[in-house]
């Protein structure tokens, strides 16, 4: 028999809310593992996942947990709790790496003043795709590192914005949001835009590639970038040493 899970995305800004009902198992987990990743490229300031009408049939599957807020805490630095489960299925979460990673309250007010507390400062902007968007970008880091005392970032961390802005005014060419966030050790940088098109850094070996050079320098100024896909577009980020 096919089991199955419904999920319910809620914004309780600052806070989302991702609401859990039905059978929770092999079969259902990557169900809940792609909502939850597609609220994770959101870049909600935290995420709280509601476990109280789940019924888990295999308790190996509540490791979608762990390995959401694994990725949560690496990029985008959205921290992460779990709210109101059963007796039983808070048993089995004590049992496996999840109560390691994910911390667990007893009702969902709980969790959401939780991981209200435990949220980064984020700065987010909208931006046109229009030439002066790198100035407006520049701006933005340099008001972000004041605001958070980190002026020694301000240099190389409005390099890498400015050329992953200036990446979706050249190829993607739609509106794009910006996001600056500082949870050490690192400062994280994210610029989402409309097109699906997955960002790829030039090859050192091939000199006469048209593209992909900005992306070589952000390569090169980070600790680590990556694209992922978000709806019809998809968000490029870095994160680059504060220590």
């Amino acid at each position: 028999m096919v089991t199955r899970i419904r999920c319910e995305v809620r914004d309780e800004s600052p806070v989302t809310v991702v609401r859990l009902a039905g059978a929770l198992d092999l079969g259902t987990m990557r169900a809940v593992h792609e909502v939850l990743d597609r609220c994770l490229a959101e870049q909600p300031d935290a995420l709280v996942v509601d476990l109280e009408e789940i019924e888990v049939g295999e308790p190996l599957a509540l490791s979608v947990f762990a390995a959401a807020a694994r990725r949560a805490a690496d990029w985008p630095a959205v921290p992460m709790v779990l709210a109101a489960p059963c007796a039983e299925t808070a048993a089995w979460l004590n049992e496996t790496t999840a109560c390691r990673v994910v911390p667990v309250r007893r009702d969902c007010a709980e969790a959401t003043a939780l991981a209200g507390e435990a949220a980064a400062p984020r700065l987010r902007a909208r931006l046109e795709p229009v030439a002066g968007a790198c100035r407006r970008a520049r701006e933005l880091v340099t008001e972000a590192c004041g605001r958070w005392n980190v002026p020694e970032l301000a240099g190389p961390a409005s390099l890498v914005l400015s050329e992953l802005v200036g990446n979706v005014v050249r190829h993607a060419g739609t509106p794009m949001q910006v996001t600056l966030t500082l949870r050490r050790p690192y400062l994280r940088v994210a610029v989402m835009d409309g097109s699906p098109a997955d960002a790829r850094a030039a090859s050192s070996r091939d000199p006469r590639a048209e593209g992909g050079r900005g992306l070589m320098l952000v390569r090169e100024l980070t600790q680590r970038w990556g694209s992922t896909p978000v709806g019809a577009g998809k968000v490029v980020w870095a994160m680059l040493p504060a220590n």
